[in-house]
């Protein structure tokens, strides 16, 4: 095949350029990267789509090192595309982290919850009494990345600072890892939130944005008082409809499971509500299974 190099510069003399866009092409033909393009792809380009050549390879040049808005962000590439040459815009570096850094925090959504938990790690979570709680996080994703039906969750509970909302934000990462996503949400805070939505009327756009997480965490479940409005149409929806959707769903708490439903007996007017707190509990025993975190408070060490 004839040499592209020499088809191109015999256009570069073409009586129809002006004599800057022919500076400018002589310029672009003379890179180094495309020289090489042209030398390794010669026998892959249609000779006879020079102007299209011609024009292609001047954007790549231009774009290369004078980067406009539209490829900022991108870098250029010459490719031969159908016998004849064409650029591709591929992310940059500072793209590329932007663009994994917004797939990350799209994957492990954080609600009310500190910014530090995403860079939780189970290689991180160790000590005395924490073996069987790191040993049964290793098993749910084990089981559930290979899962051949429904994968409870894990329901931690232990006193505070022992460290079971790090090993939610944990178990979150890792599962992002294998492109499983996570919520994770304060679920004190989220209470708070839903009374304040009534009057916008948008409960039930928050509570159906939550229920239907890939993962679901509630942290802190049982720290506060909860009224009846809570505990049976917010809470008990979400967990109704990961029940019913086999969801795996996890808790974090002070409490045990038996000490939660004794605390979700009791309305906010100090009214007892036994049967109403077993049925949440039947969910949440359903959804998830508990684990007793022990160890020292870690909050405080240096």
């Amino acid at each position: 095949m004839e040499n592209l190099g020499n088809r191109l510069a015999e256009y570069l003399n073409s009586k129809n350029l002006t004599e800057d866009y022919r500076r400018l092409l002589n310029g672009a033909l003379k890179d180094p990267d495309v020289q090489s393009f042209l030398k390794e792809n010669s026998d892959s380009i249609n000779p006879n789509a020079i102007s299209t050549s011609a024009a292609s390879i001047y954007e790549f040049y231009n774009n290369k090192n004078h980067a406009g808005e539209l490829s900022r962000g991108y870098y250029p590439k010459l490719i031969v595309n159908n016998h004849n040459i064409e650029v591709a815009y591929y992310p940059n570096e500072r793209t590329q982290n932007r663009e994994k850094r917004n797939q990350y925090e799209s994957g492990f959504v954080l609600m009310d919850m500190p910014s530090d938990i995403r860079s939780a790690k189970l290689d991180d979570y160790n000590g005395n009494g924490r073996q069987d709680a790191l040993g049964k996080a290793l098993d749910f994703i084990d089981n559930y990345l290979n899962q051949k039906g429904f994968v409870p969750g894990l329901y931690l509970a232990g006193d505070f600072g022992v460290g079971k909302t790090y090993l939610l934000g944990a178990i979150a990462n890792e599962l992002f890892k294998h492109d499983v996503h996570t919520t994770m949400m304060h679920f004190p805070t989220f209470a708070v939130e839903m009374k304040n939505s009534i009057g916008s009327n948008s409960v039930l756009a928050k509570v159906n944005k939550v229920k239907g997480a890939e993962i679901l965490m509630l942290d802190d479940i049982g720290a506060d008082s909860m009224s009846s409005w809570i505990r049976d149409e917010v809470l008990g929806v979400i967990l109704q409809y990961r029940m019913q959707e086999n969801l795996p769903t996890f808790f974090s708490s002070n409490f045990s499971m038996q000490e939660l439903e004794k605390h979700l007996a009791i309305n906010q007017r100090g009214e007892e509500e036994p049967v109403k707190a077993k049925r949440i509990m039947e969910r949440v025993k359903y959804l998830s299974r508990e684990v007793i975190v022990t160890g020292q408070n870690r909050r405080f060490e240096k």
